[in-house]
């Protein structure tokens, strides 16, 4: 199993720091990088992939430098999110040229089994030139993992994928993380990353904003108040116990929709609340409500999406 290691880096174009003292630990399963555009990401891979150097720190994988260490590539691949590629060349030229690149004893059939994985045999003697967005991406894909490496980086990988090829990538990568590979990809899309990666390391700014999955992430960020929605049996009695409670700092009651009130038990109204004591709240509601004979019926976390997650901590 292989871990890349991250200690205090930083790197600057002129007066631009793109990153700005990162320290991180990237090892087997799948991790995602998120961040908003201009956040690092790239930079962090490419320096990651020992195609950059850090302007301060140090890049290691498994105790060695990546920089100027040729060696890291029997074991890394990257799928870089440009698509300059060599547009002449059929898929299967491309993807057998890798294998030769990488020396394996039988390239033939590791590009074979690399185009398989990634379900471009079909196209494999087509040029690249032809290809759509998606399929570009694919066979990027099999060139990164044709010598079967430990470590895969993936800069923005669903880009241009429709929606079947998008779960095939994300089926082929849970599936790496489950063998204990490490894997690490940076994506816009936030479902996405929600659905497939164990750990999510966060940019913004160059700085590395947070770490975790995405419920650690919100759980540790106790200065910012937590929306949640309650159900019950009194929602308006609930709401006057809840708003003279110092763990929260807004409690909005909701009608039904049709207009004709607010009724114990409707199951159309409910309590909105904003805490700003996360462990206080948790405590208080059951109390509050067992206090008043007021039976819960749901209690839901209106934030805890990763879109709200990352909203918070790229505006924090």
């Amino acid at each position: 199993m292989s871990m890349l290691n991250l200690e205090q880096v930083s790197r600057w174009f002129g007066n631009v720091v793109a990153v700005n003292d990162v320290t991180m630990r990237i090892g087997p399963g799948v991790t995602g990088l998120l961040g908003p555009n201009g956040a690092g990401k790239s930079t962090l891979i490419h320096m990651m992939a020992g195609f950059l150097a850090p302007s301060t720190g140090a890049v290691t994988l498994n105790g060695d430098q990546v920089w100027r260490n040729e060696s890291i590539y029997r074991t890394l691949g990257l799928v870089p999110e440009r698509e300059d590629m060599y547009d002449s060349l059929t898929g299967w030229d491309f993807v057998l040229a890798n294998a030769k690149l990488h020396r394996l004893t039988a390239p033939e059939a590791a590009a074979r089994r690399a185009l398989e994985t990634v379900q471009m045999t079909e196209f494999q003697d087509r040029a690249i030139r032809t290809y759509s967005k998606g399929m570009k991406q694919r066979i990027k894909m099999a060139t990164a993992i044709v010598h079967e490496p430990e470590v895969l980086l993936l800069d923005e990988p669903f880009n241009g994928m429709d929606p079947r090829q998008r779960l095939q990538l994300m089926e082929l990568l849970h599936t790496m993380g489950d063998h204990g590979r490490t894997v690490l990809f940076s994506s816009h899309i936030l479902e996405e990353v929600e659905q497939i990666a164990g750990t999510i390391e966060v940019m913004v700014a160059g700085r590395h904003a947070a770490s975790g999955n995405f419920r650690e992430i919100r759980r540790l960020m106790t200065q910012r108040p937590h929306q949640y929605t309650v159900r019950s049996s009194d929602d308006r009695a609930l709401a006057s116990a809840l708003i003279a409670d110092p763990s929260t700092s807004s409690v909005e009651l909701t009608s039904n929709h049709d207009g004709s009130g607010i009724r114990p038990g409707d199951a159309a109204s409910a309590v909105h609340v904003q805490a700003v004591d996360f462990h206080g709240f948790v405590r208080a509601l059951p109390r509050l409500a067992s206090d008043r004979g007021i039976r819960l019926h749901e209690v839901h976390p209106a934030d805890e999406s990763l879109e709200s997650v990352f909203a918070y901590l790229v505006t924090r």
